[in-house]
């Protein structure tokens, strides 16, 4: 029997608390960039967040299958973009990573997660659940190291990390079995120590970032200036925070961009421990939200779908969180949702969009 389909359907749970932490992302902007030259971000970022509704509910009303089945040329198109960017993007300081349409700077980089999500989707789906043999799995990894080699060279080593969670849970919900993972861990580990030791393929700069946060007193005013501010402005904090617009570190301009990649140090200086684990619950929350709707998904390819978004949205959260606090090196991935940027934002609504499309398709034949 076929159900009309419907916004009844819809995750409202799941959108009040993402709406939630809009709020606090829209606030804590305006807060953290007072009395600092970034002063006006917050009225940027809910012209983004109203975008970003517009376009999840947009995308939710397709049929995720159509969505599918259109990916290769959307993949294509991506490509095309990432290269183009190498050619004519917009370089700002010594990267590579927009281009500029009009007043707007357009980040094809964000993008192409929600592309490699459902292209991920599309190929374990069409595998039909079956053992994973090593052609697919050097089939998967072809499809996502394509685009990362791209971003790398643009170069953009923190973009380039986020589609790797895309692929482990595409292999994980594949069926990939546990002698496959542990080689490919092996071998990932050698990858790693060859990347590392060869010095080819990594910037200086990105050594030096990925190796400060072990001991950042080694460079205070030079690589490990960020994340020495950064451990500042939290501890500084307390227990309770200092209050809104009144974190000196914020404030004296000390923190780094506190409206984007380090919105974390800032609202943990404002509202303290206690501020930061309300945060911290709220994402837990809507994680598990998403898992729940993977569980209920009406095939694997929206299983899939949806545990993709999860996977970006796990690895971000983890990686920006332990950066602010010192426990991961400094790589400029924004935080979902609270930190300030259009691409980043619009990417997450529309990622969010299609964990809805998934959801309301659970009943309908």
């Amino acid at each position: 029997m076929r159900r009309f389909l419907s916004f009844r359907d819809f995750d409202w749970t799941l959108l009040g608390i993402v709406l939630v932490l809009c709020t606090i992302s829209v606030l804590e902007i305006y807060s953290a960039t007072l009395h600092t030259k970034y002063i006006g971000f917050h009225t940027k970022q809910m012209y983004w967040i109203a975008g970003g509704l517009v376009a999840m509910f947009v995308f939710a009303k397709i049929d995720y299958h159509k969505l599918i089945d259109f990916v290769p040329w959307a993949y294509g198109v991506c490509l095309v973009a990432l290269v183009a960017v190498l050619a004519v993007g917009q370089k700002v300081l010594g990267a590579r990573r927009w281009i500029k349409l009009g007043p707007m700077h357009f980040q094809p980089s964000e993008w192409v997660k929600l592309v490699l999500i459902l292209a991920v989707a599309r190929y374990f789906a069409n595998l039909g659940g079956r053992s994973l043999t090593w052609k697919d799995i050097f089939k998967a990894f072809a499809l996502v190291g394509v685009p990362m080699l791209l971003v790398l060279k643009q170069p953009d080593l923190g973009t380039t990390l986020t589609y790797l969670p895309i692929l482990v849970a595409g292999l994980f919900l594949g069926g990939i079995n546990v002698r496959q993972a542990l080689i490919l861990g092996t071998c990932g580990l050698a990858l790693v120590a060859g990347v590392w030791t060869s010095g080819k393929l990594l910037k200086p700069y990105q050594k030096a970032r990925l190796t400060s946060f072990i001991n950042p007193d080694n460079d205070p005013r030079g690589t490990g200036y960020q994340l020495l501010q950064s451990k500042i402005a939290v501890g500084s904090g307390g227990v309770w925070g200092k209050g809104a617009a009144k974190g000196t570190q914020t404030q004296g301009d000390f923190l780094p961009i506190p409206h984007a990649d380090f919105i974390f140090a800032a609202f943990g200086e404002e509202h303290g421990f206690v501020g930061a684990f309300f945060v911290l619950l709220l994402y837990f929350f809507v994680l598990m939200r998403l898992i729940q709707n993977a569980q209920t998904a009406a095939d694997l390819s929206g299983s899939l779908i949806i545990m993709g978004v999860v996977a970006v949205l796990t690895f971000q959260i983890a990686v920006n969180v332990g950066m602010v606090i010192g426990f991961m090196p400094v790589t400029g991935i924004p935080l979902p949702l609270m930190s300030y940027g259009g691409s980043s934002v619009l990417f997450t609504f529309l990622a969010l969009g299609a964990v809805m499309n998934v959801r309301m398709r659970r009943f309908v034949n």
